[in-house]
């Protein structure tokens, strides 16, 4: 149990006395009665889902965006706080990482971040393709809105999008000198720090942007072997953006360059049970995040990306952009699966990738049609090395790299035909290779060394494909305030090499796995009622899924003739998909504004080979709850002194399977949290601001291993009760 400490429980107490005000502050925070304030509409907010400027009400997308305003009412801090606030969307920090992302997007994801394996949803900064999930749980700052797109985006995004995309779009080069500085200090020792200030010269021809954080908390839980931090933050971020807007020119170039180093420790979580390796018979622990670890508590990871943006209005109509970029991650951790002293199931990883990528887009904006012509390019390397040692007498490295190249050439288009009906069409071609390098070895002892005694895998492999991923969409304005939209569209996530083979103890482990493909069917209604207050966005659709990659264990007979196993990737079959999300605002008055979401999703195989027997009847869907929803309520009051905003959200998910081994031990039953929120606006430059996460201490896994050969069976939990008081100065 955690050491309590009374200064630190009265002030947790008097922040959560606070956020309990939150629901009858309102009330009391006028000084004298008054008449129902006067109503106004919602604000119009631009989305670039289909890499051009367009509404989120007129764009027929199910798309999800937030404004900077939004994420800071809702305190989203990474990406990960997104989870609740998107129809359909299961977004974490992966096992053993604090900055390593999994999402899900309506079923489709992938949960194994090792090289060779690709998401199954994209994460763009920028623009600009994330390609592996190490540092892909980007922090939120200096941030103009995020937006999430549901549904496979394979015409305008290419490969990996199959579920989706997160679109990460930080603030614009300024005009004027302007900027801002957040401080905060919380439960668990957290102190954070995030700033920005940009400026222009020379009548606004040269803009500079300079934003960083500083993200410090201690751990929610300890490894007591040493009394080091487990699950802490120590995270430093920074991104500086430089612009050339020459005047009387439409032409424009734009620099950015961004560096983010998380030295943060190991994640703890829950053991479950008594490993029967462990000669001290260890019990099960209480806490959910304390381990008793015997390995070297890092787990740091460096990533950086660099950026050159060309634009060039050519005609009144036509534009040019021209993104040059380069990314590249590095990241150094200790994963101790057993969580005990004793040298049971302990492992060493190393991963390493760089790629580069250049995009041409070519954009017209006409009065009956518009649309977007692209080339792409992507070259990624990504690679490392894991070092295992199981029971102190098994010893052996998974070392490779996976080489990726990939050209595609796309093109989405729209035509209004008339005032009431527009039709849309997609295509993209893409032809990627990917070639992998595997050497799989066995030593003798914990150093690795100097001899291997035995090689599990040693090839060289190279796979090419094409795709072809179409997109056609019909819209129907009903009315001024109703709009529908049926698409049909198709996704596609590249196959691959497993690194892990054991190619000659199981030679068909160094054949490739096979790409996903996604075809869908979507009906969706964006309307806007109540004279502008409130809007109402649904979905409807069915998907066929193929080829589901899914990473499994093999049990194999070892050359010594003991049971052995070994991580293995599959293609499962055929699934079909079907759901329903509802996402709503309303603004009754300008005090009120109500938001939330609904989301139904039935997710079943149709066809899962295992032996040649299809067992799809017994197998479930990872990551994919049945039903979700949220809800916040805010409301804005007029003070003597200022405006102050409060805010109650809830949100609730449906059972969900974690793991592919559909381990009932992991399972996460329905769950729900509560979150609050105050800030108080002193005038539109000072603020102060008090939040609160999973109010009532929840206790909900998001993952875990279940390793039976290895005696494991440990889960994961997401963050417990988080309360921040701070301030925002802008100028």
């Amino acid at each position: 149990m955690p050491r309590r400490h009374p200064a630190r429980s009265r002030l947790h107490f008097a922040i959560l006395a606070g956020l309990g005000a939150a629901a009858v502050l309102p009330a009391a925070a006028q000084t004298a009665p008054a008449a129902e304030p006067a109503v106004t509409t919602l604000d119009v907010v631009k989305v670039t889902a289909r890499k051009r400027e367009e509404t989120l009400q007129d764009v027929p997308v199910a798309v999800t965006a937030l404004t900077a305003d939004q994420l800071d009412k809702l305190a989203i801090k990474d990406l990960g706080d997104l989870q609740g606030q998107v129809p359909n969307l299961t977004i974490y920090a992966a096992r053993g990482s604090n900055t390593t992302l999994t999402t899900f997007i309506r079923g489709v994801g992938q949960a194994d971040p090792l090289w060779g394996v690709d998401p199954g949803v994209g994460i763009y900064f920028d623009d600009v393709y994330i390609a592996r999930p190490q540092g892909a749980l980007l922090d939120v700052y200096d941030v103009q809105r995020v937006e999430v797109l549901r549904g496979p985006q394979g015409t305008l995004y290419g490969k990996n999008t199959i579920g989706g995309a997160v679109k990460y779009v930080s603030k614009p080069l300024p005009q004027q000198t302007e900027g801002q500085v957040t401080l905060a200090v919380g439960n668990y020792g957290q102190v954070n720090a995030k700033g920005a200030v940009g400026t222009a010269v020379n009548d606004g021809q040269f803009r500079f942007r300079i934003a960083g954080a500083s993200l410090n908390r201690d751990g929610y839980g300890k490894n007591l072997t040493d009394g080091s931090p487990v699950s802490d933050q120590a995270t430093t971020s920074g991104r500086v953006s430089l612009g050339w807007f020459p005047t009387g020119s439409t032409f424009s170039a734009q620099v950015s360059a961004d560096r983010t180093r998380d030295n943060s420790h190991m994640r703890g979580f829950q053991r479950l049970n008594v490993n029967p390796s462990d000669p001290a018979k260890t019990p099960p622990t209480a806490g959910r995040y304390d381990i008793a670890s015997g390995m070297p508590n890092a787990n740091y990871t460096n990533s950086e990306g660099e950026s050159l943006t060309l634009n060039w209005g050519a005609s009144a109509d036509w534009s040019l952009k021209y993104i040059l970029a380069h990314r590249a991650s590095d990241t150094d951790t200790s994963i101790d699966f057993d969580g005990l002293p004793a040298k049971i199931a302990d492992v060493r990883a190393e991963y390493h990738d760089s790629s580069q990528s250049h995009e041409l887009q070519a954009i017209y904006e006409g009065q009956n049609h518009s649309g977007v012509i692209g080339l792409y390019y992507f070259d990624g390397r990504a690679g490392g090395t894991v070092r295992n040692n199981f029971f102190n007498l098994l010893f052996g490295t998974t070392n490779g790299t996976v080489f990726t190249k990939g050209k595609a050439i796309y093109g989405d288009w729209s035509w209004r035909l008339t005032p009431q009906f527009a039709i849309s069409a997609g295509l993209r071609y893409t032809d990627e290779s990917k070639r992998a390098r595997v050497l799989n070895l066995g030593f003798p002892n914990a150093n690795f060394g100097p001899t291997p005694i035995s090689v599990a895998a040693d090839f060289d492999k190279t796979r090419s494909v094409t795709n072809t991923s179409p997109r056609l969409s019909l819209e129907y304005k009903a009315s001024d305030a109703v709009k529908l939209y049926t698409t049909a569209s198709r996704g596609f996530k590249s196959g691959g090499y497993n690194i892990r083979a054991q190619a000659v103890a199981v030679p068909r482990s160094a054949e490739p796995f096979q790409d996903e493909k996604l075809d869908s069917l979507e009906f969706g209604a964006k309307m806007v009622f109540d004279e502008g207050r409130l809007e109402l966005n649904t979905a409807l659709f069915h998907n066929k899924y193929k080829n589901v990659q899914l990473s499994v264990f093999t049990s194999y007979i070892g050359a010594n003739g003991q049971p052995a196993f070994f991580g293995d990737f599959t293609n499962a079959g055929k699934a079909t998909i079907n759901g329903a999300e509802l996402e709503f605002v309303w603004r009754p008055t300008t005090a009120w504004r109500l938001s939330g979401n609904l989301a139904a999703l039935n997710a079943k195989y149709d066809e899962y080979l295992d032996g040649g027997v299809n067992v799809a009847s017994q197998k479930k869907f990872s990551n994919t709850p049945k039903f979700q929803a949220g809800l916040n309520i805010e409301h804005e009051a007029k003070l003597a002194v200022g405006t102050l905003r409060s805010r109650l959200g809830v949100t609730h998910r449906t059972k969900v399977y974690p793991t592919t081994d559909l381990a009932e031990s992991l399972a996460q039953d329905a769950y729900t949290l509560v979150n609050a929120g105050l800030i108080w606006e002193k005038d539109s430059k000072l603020s102060f601001f008090l939040q609160g996460s999973n109010l009532t201490n929840k206790a909900y896994k998001t993952d875990g291993y279940n390793i039976a050969a290895l005696g494991v069976l440990d889960a994961f939990y997401g963050a417990p009760r988080t309360v921040t008081i701070g301030g925002t100065l802008k100028f």
